[in-house]
């Protein structure tokens, strides 16, 4: 039975999510499968991999063939790198705990780097919404002064208006008290 590690897909339309499987060559996509070793989501940034190392490892050292996509997600998890380093010890190069030292370090670099990624889009998300926050901002200082200006210009019309009634009113009056002295 030639078998192989593969994606079945899963989840919404255009909203893919995978589980990585071990099935036989001949069995149709989503179908029937031997075991699923994890999962995969490519829809977070980076994507998002749950995997069974030790039965993905047990898996790639029995034979199993990996299709591209799942052979990439294999290598940045580092089942292949682990491989390698079984391969090493079984040839005595190294013993096992300096090959899992080895692994540990590689594994901890390749979590910093992941973790400047989401750090990196945190600070730009941040970013952007402080500068969408300061453009708001400033476009609402511009609208109320606007509208500052506005009832200024109403309320220095409304005052012209009623020092005209006033002196419209007072000359009257003026006019009708000179005769009387006279």
């Amino acid at each position: 039975m030639a078998t192989r590690i593969r994606l079945q897909r899963g989840g919404r339309k255009g909203y893919a999510f995978y589980g990585i499987v071990i099935a036989d060559v001949r069995a149709p996509r989503d179908g029937k499968f031997t075991e699923k070793i994890g999962t995969f989501n490519p829809n977070t940034n980076p994507a998002t991999v749950d995997l069974n190392f030790d039965r993905a490892l047990y898996w790639v050292e029995t034979g199993a063939q990996p299709t591209d996509t799942v052979r990439n997600i294999l290598k940045r998890e580092g089942v292949y790198l682990m491989k390698h380093l079984r391969g090493g010890v079984k040839k005595g190069a190294f013993d096992e705990a300096e090959a899992q030292k080895k692994f540990d370090a590689w594994k901890e670099n390749k979590q910093k780097g992941f973790d400047d990624i989401r750090e990196k889009d945190a600070k730009a998300k941040k970013d952007a919404e402080k500068a969408e926050f300061e453009a708001e901002k400033k476009m609402n200082e511009s609208i109320a002064k606007k509208v500052a200006e506005k009832k200024a210009a109403e309320a220095a019309a409304k005052a012209e208006v009623e020092a005209e009634k006033t002196a419209e009113e007072a000359a009257p009056e003026t006019e009708e008290a000179a005769p009387a002295e006279a």
